[in-house]
């Protein structure tokens, strides 16, 4: 697997490693310059947010890790870095996959996702009868070091499910998770085609970050919350369904609907959406 991109300082490609999220922390510690990138074909000590676990089979997922020297984005803005992968990766998933355009969506805060016509009552089925299923097609983890300081470090990982046939999906997750091979209808899809890619969409993004341009109609328009009841669940364990109006492009905040508050918003900076009625709107 190999990518042509005169923009990235450092590639390299492993057959296993334990996270490629540490490698590039290690890489930018060590005095790496961006921006940095670690692909493994497996990861044995691969995890999501909270600590969460993320494993593949070899070969069956992109599992990748970029490195980021952000002085040149305020502390608040770096948000933006997993933004981009986000929306590099959506983009690239679909041309390699042969999907319709938005076909993949975001689901706050760092999920691909996309819907199927699953029955109601089905594994996945996330509402009522008639209406499709989320499915997490990738997971994005963002580590940070030093912001606010003269050497910020941004680390963005990302996993998404390409060549992995339903067939092999682990059992307790095969209700609630897709693969770029299932989306196009059991299409091979190739991981070197879909990391050039992405990579080639990345270096525009980035370069448009750089000169203080982030798109904003794209990152509002992926998002597959915006207008829907969500139940919303605090690191703390607390949880409440609300209306999710749209993620603020600035912050990268949920914005939900609250009656009580002075203009009938809040904003929600941490936290994760467990269950998205689709049916409301």
């Amino acid at each position: 697997m190999t990518v042509d991109a005169p923009f990235l300082a450092r590639q390299e490609r492993f057959a296993v490693v334990g996270s490629t999220n540490d490698v590039v922390r290690g890489w930018l510690a060590a005095g790496e310059p961006e921006v940095c990138l670690a692909v493994a074909d497996e990861q044995s000590a691969g995890r999501g947010r909270e600590g969460r676990r993320w494993t593949a089979p070899p070969g069956r997922a992109l599992l990748l890790s970029l490195g980021f020297r952000p002085t040149w984005l305020a502390p608040d803005r770096v948000w933006r870095l997993a933004a981009l992968v986000a929306l590099a990766m959506a983009d690239a998933a679909e041309e390699v996959a042969f999907l319709p355009d938005r076909a993949i969506r975001l689901k706050w805060p760092n999920d691909l996702v996309i819907e199927d016509a699953a029955p109601a009552g089905q594994p996945g089925d996330s509402s009522a009868e008639g209406t499709p299923a989320v499915r997490k097609l990738a997971g994005i983890l963002g580590e940070t070091d030093g912001l606010g300081t003269a050497d910020p470090r941004a680390i963005v990982g990302i996993g998404i499910n390409a060549d992995w046939p339903a067939s092999e999906f682990p059992p307790g997750l095969a209700g609630s998770m897709a693969s770029l091979r299932e989306a196009s209808g059991g299409r091979p899809v190739d991981l070197a085609l879909l990391l050039d890619a992405f990579t080639s969409r990345l270096e525009v993004r980035v370069e448009a970050l750089r000169a203080g341009r982030f798109d904003v109609a794209d990152y509002g328009e992926r998002q597959l919350t915006n207008g829907r009841l969500v139940r919303l669940e605090s690191h703390g364990g607390g949880s409440e369904v609300v209306r999710a109006l749209r993620v603020d492009a600035v912050s990268g905040a949920l914005v939900i609907e609250d009656e009580a508050a002075p203009d009938g918003e809040r904003r929600v900076v941490s936290g994760e959406i467990r269950h998205l009625r689709l049916g409301e709107v």
